[in-house]
């Protein structure tokens, strides 16, 4: 638990940011951020203003590709030098401020589609040692006849058909994946095209990734190897085909292992969330992507949802979150978060109150879906016409009614309220209440009651009422230390 809401303002002034040479890649630019490509597909589209979106770690090399990039075409370059949200998914926001015609997203993508702007991926080519990654494969997997799919970091998308060429001889059961995203090829591999043409097996497409199965077999039946490092990808992988055995190989440190992180406790760990969702009264939906195609869908399905679940709904949007930004809404019980799939999965035991996804509140509030160990974790298939997609409906004894249970966190007995009137409909809302003036609230968990008692309610003009005086000389410094203050003021 977090002890502080912030930390001492003095050591912001004194960080050092480690930048160095190190982190420039001491490879070939052109080859490795793909120049060539990139400006054929500038050209070819006539492109006047180009954003270039680069994450953290890959800014060091930004002014070099645009250099390289500005040299073969006559566009103007924007770099964008902070995400709105998570940096793999791509800132079409950001993008828009400097009315850009395109955006050039670099480096790791959770390749969730986005449909504002046209958009050309460049995954970093990072190098791997195919001999090491084939004899960590064959130690892990040593029944040459096994099921298995091979999954990758979007990163060694480049050496695949290398790595093909040396294990489909031993390994004929390999079912490579492509990079798709909204039905184009990000990335081609001649093997896996070649097989899925000559197979009428099942064409699974999920997370910017297709694959083919054999005919009869399911994704269950196989084990699955991972190329990259671990991180989002691989735990949103793990927990969505939580039935497959999974086994990685590391590029950078060059090591391969069988996955044995507990996906039973982490599902228990998630499904507590659900727990503390069901106690909840007052849910926050935070907005953690403006470029993820269908996410206004998810948040007018997700306040209906709510609504019917007797439970009151406030949407926030700050951008990336923190556990300061958090603690300023003691009156939420819980927050849902709309993100990428990659992103949604947020780890927020250090934050106040939970943090749950899409699918873990719809177990909590819809009662025609049941947990079955089943997760997902990309909201756009808990949409109308999503494979997921589950209708809700108040019990059939239950038009506008309670229904009880018991709370496995407290242990209490837990009503329910469900209500069929629709979301929008403010008339019956105990909760809006005039300013300065005595009101009673028939729910004392509602954002009404604590808003009534916070000491800060929010900004007001109060025109006439405040009296105009002279300006006056002000403090200097900074707020935890101005230069007049004495030492003891500040101790």
């Amino acid at each position: 638990m977090t002890d502080a809401f912030s930390t001492n303002s003095e050591l912001v002034l004194k960080r050092v940011l480690d930048v160095t040479e190190k982190n420039v890649h001491s490879g070939n630019i052109q080859e490795i951020y793909q120049i060539k490509e990139t400006c054929h597909f500038i050209n070819s589209h006539q492109f006047q203003k180009v954003a270039l979106q680069f994450p953290d770690e890959l800014l060091v090399d930004s002014v070099q590709v645009a250099a390289e990039i500005e040299k073969e075409t006559k566009a103007k370059l924007f770099i964008l030098g902070d995400t709105s949200y998570g940096s793999c998914c791509v800132d079409e926001v950001a993008a828009e401020h400097v009315e850009a015609d395109c955006i050039l997203h670099y480096g790791r993508a959770c390749l969730s589609p986005s449909g504002r702007l046209p958009l050309m991926y460049v995954f970093e080519r990072r190098p791997v040692d195919l001999d090491m990654c084939a004899i960590s494969f064959r130690e892990l997997i040593p029944d040459t006849q096994s099921l298995v799919i091979l999954l990758y970091d979007v990163n060694y998308a480049h050496i695949i058909d290398n790595l093909l060429v040396l294990l489909n001889p031993e390994y004929p059961n390999i079912a490579c994946s492509t990079l798709h995203v909204d039905g184009e090829l990000c990335y081609s591999h001649k093997q896996t095209e070649t097989q899925h043409s000559d197979s009428g097996g099942q064409t699974v497409h999920q997370f910017g990734r297709q694959f083919l199965l054999k005919s009869g077999m399911s994704i269950e039946d196989y084990s699955v190897f991972f190329i990259g490092h671990e991180g989002a990808t691989l735990t949103n992988f793990m927990m969505t085909w939580n039935r497959c055995s999974f086994y990685s190989f590391d590029p950078a440190t060059m090591t391969g292992r069988a996955e044995s992180i507990s996906i039973n406790k982490a599902l228990m760990k998630r499904y507590y969330g659900i727990e503390r969702a069901k106690d909840a009264s007052v849910v926050g939906i935070l907005v953690g992507t403006l470029g993820v195609a269908n996410y206004l869908a998810i948040i007018e399905q997700l306040k209906e949802t709510i609504h019917k679940a007797g439970k009151k709904s406030y949407m926030f949007a700050m951008g990336k979150l923190n556990v300061a930004k958090l603690a300023n809404f003691p009156e939420i019980d819980i927050y849902v978060l709309i993100a990428c799939p990659e992103n949604s999965l947020l780890d927020s035991s250090e934050f106040y109150k939970p943090v749950v996804t899409p699918f873990e509140m719809e177990v909590a509030c819809n009662k025609n879906r049941e947990w079955s160990g089943e997760y997902i974790t990309d909201f756009r298939e808990l949409l109308p016409g999503g494979s997921k997609y589950v209708a809700m409906k108040t019990p059939d004894h239950l038009e506008d009614g309670d229904e009880t249970d018991v709370s496995l966190i407290t242990g209490a007995l837990r009503v329910t309220r469900f209500s069929s009137s629709d979301p929008v409909d403010c008339s019956h809302e105990s909760s809006l209440v005039l300013r300065n003036q005595t009101f009673t609230v028939a729910n004392p968990n509602t954002a009404a009651t604590y808003l009534s008692g916070r000491s800060w309610q929010g900004l007001e003009q109060k025109l006439g009422e405040t009296p105009v005086v002279k300006a006056v000389q002000g403090r200097r410094g900074i707020a935890i230390a101005y230069e007049e203050e004495p030492m003891t003021a500040r101790d």
